[in-house]
């Protein structure tokens, strides 16, 4: 969440910032509610120094052996006092709590403006897209010509977004995410199992609840929810906790499946398996001091970049622009692979960096050196990558003429040497 300090001094620029993202916030209740709260703690302040002196002087005229009575009286009115203090300022912080968890993060000052993706700016772009001398399947085709995807029993399990991955097409799914977490242990990053199932303090903290209730599944009649992405309980490992300085930088990777009610997509990518209710998907998280977030983030990116690299998929890198950037993100880039079927670049990894904007949601704190005093860290989060959309692409750019599919050859180590999918 915002911090509240920043509203009251610059809640202008603030304002400025929010409005890239095509989101209108007017600060003055927050301001007003907060300045009542900070001027109530003052006065009990002041009353809790008078109930202290006030105290001393019973125990004086106790000790010799006079009459207290009226200080006593006095005492317990100033006692009321304070409690009906302490409760509108109770009141007054709940409601600013509920307000500040409602206000997306303000974009980092160099994200680009403009309304939707549309207007993101492309940065970086490698490989080269396939110019096939044949007519080229999507990947719905070829997975079901192969017998790798089956959609009609999704279907029939679970329902509308739901795929089975049978035979090579299982093996090729476990192999991504084996050589996915393989590459990402071999960068530093530590690996995480995970629970799917997480409690509603963990959502909060990393911003899906309580805005965006509707996107995430809950197991009723159980407090539970499950996860849309391992970013949720990855960055709950360190709720409400105090991290040491010389700890920082932590790095995880995780793999887990993910789920998600896509509440928002009614209609998009319906056919295969760009945009499933369950899905896998190979994450990366970060916790780091505020001063290294900028370049954290930048690192992060070419992580993922690289993945794609040595599975040889065309791609391309762009900035989100304030109008196509989540609730969360300070600042956001996208890489997009190839997808002969759609002839155009499309979203595998989101890497973002989200300032402290997490870490207040959740407490994560971090101690630094020779201080007594904590500071919020940063976090940041990847993908690396989504293992569908990966599938998906690879059955594209790797398909040949005769129906079959070509295993790249990073991936050939998890087939014990085997070169094609038939």
């Amino acid at each position: 969440m915002l911090d509240i300090k920043r509203i009251r001094q610059e809640p202008e620029m603030l304002a400025a910032l929010l409005a890239k993202k095509g989101v209108e916030v007017d600060f003055d209740p927050l301001i007003k509610w907060d300045t009542e709260r900070r001027r109530l703690l003052t006065e009990m302040e002041q009353l809790k120094a008078e109930r202290n002196r006030v105290s001393s002087h019973v125990a004086r005229l106790k000790k010799a052996g006079e009459d207290a009575i009226t200080l006593i009286e006095e005492m317990r009115s100033v006692g009321d006092r304070i409690a009906g203090f302490e409760n509108e300022v109770r009141r007054l912080e709940a409601r600013i709590q509920d307000e500040l968890l409602n206000i997306p993060n303000a974009p980092a000052a160099d994200v680009p403006e403009g309304a939707d993706a549309d207007d993101n700016v492309e940065v970086h772009r490698w490989g080269f897209v396939p110019n096939f001398d044949f007519e080229p399947k999507p990947h719905w085709e070829l997975g079901e010509s192969l017998n790798v995807l089956d959609f009609e029993r999704g279907r029939k399990l679970s329902g509308a977004r739901f795929t089975v991955f049978s035979g090579l097409g299982a093996q090729l799914s476990r192999a991504l995410i084996n050589f996915m977490l393989d590459h990402n242990r071999g960068l530093g990053y530590v690996e995480i199992a995970p629970p799917y199932l997480v409690n509603r303090e963990s959502l909060v903290a990393t911003g899906q609840l309580p805005k965006f209730a509707e996107d995430v599944f809950r197991v009723v009649p159980h407090e539970y929810y499950l996860i849309p992405t391992a970013e949720v309980p990855l960055t709950n490992l360190h709720r409400d906790e105090i991290i040491a300085e010389d700890d920082l930088p932590i790095r995880y990777t995780a793999y887990t499946a993910s789920f998600r009610a896509e509440a928002g997509a009614a209609g998009r990518d319906t056919r295969g398996i760009i945009r499933q209710h369950q899905f896998d998907k190979v994450e990366l998280v970060q916790f780091v001091k505020p001063e290294h977030s900028a370049e954290a983030l930048e690192t992060m990116v070419r992580h993922a970049e690289d993945v794609l690299e040595k599975l040889a998929l065309p791609y391309r890198t762009v900035l989100l622009c304030g109008g196509d950037m989540g609730f969360t993100q300070e600042k956001t880039y996208d890489i997009e692979v190839w997808m002969p079927s759609y002839q155009r670049y499309v979203e595998i990894s989101s890497c973002s960096v989200f300032g402290d904007f997490q870490a207040r949601r959740g407490n994560i704190r971090y101690r630094p050196n020779n201080s007594k005093k904590t500071e919020f860290v940063h976090t940041l989060n990847g993908s690396a990558l989504a293992v569908g959309r990966t599938f998906a692409a690879l059955l594209e750019n790797y398909q040949q003429a005769d129906g079959r599919v070509a295993i790249p050859p990073a991936l050939q180590p998890y087939f014990d040497g085997r070169t094609m999918l038939s």
